[in-house]
């Protein structure tokens, strides 16, 4: 992994491709949509949006078409009535996929501490909810 020292010493421009990437990645469906069409070779819109799950047209179209932008996606328009269009990844989108795998590999292995931080940090704040409703100085002020 290279050090934080020689990123942030990237020139300008690749900052600012670093910076949009990220922000490309870290948008809800994005890696969604790759995990759909990774190893499924051509999917078409409708299947997509299916393995997807919950992702409106609207939005499944700008996210396509962003990764289409980005060179991650090919779209290919069938001549056919109705019409019939087919996504697949290109090597790019693969090795994006690749990449970010260890945010998949990393829930996989944490889910069980991350739930119990959460549980721990709710219960935190339904004392700190239950105490400020006591209406005593003391515990409003604890509570901020």
């Amino acid at each position: 992994m290279q050090d934080s020292a020689a990123i942030c010493d990237f020139p300008p421009k690749k900052q600012a491709l670093l910076h949009e990437i990220l922000e490309r990645i870290a948008d809800k469906w994005t890696l969604l949509v790759i995990e759909a069409l990774d190893g499924e070779g051509v999917l078409r819109f409708s299947d997509l949006q299916r393995r997807v799950g919950r992702v409106s047209h609207k939005m499944l179209t700008k996210t396509l078409r962003q990764l289409e932008r980005d060179g991650l996606v090919t779209r290919h328009v069938h001549a056919a009535v109705p019409p019939r269009v087919d996504y697949k990844l290109t090597l790019l989108g693969e090795s994006l996929g690749e990449s970010v795998c260890g945010v998949w590999m990393w829930v996989g292995q944490h889910m069980p501490d991350v739930e119990r931080a959460r549980r721990a940090y709710d219960r935190k704040g339904e004392r700190r909810s239950a105490s400020v409703g006591t209406g005593s100085p003391a515990s409003r002020q604890s509570s901020t």
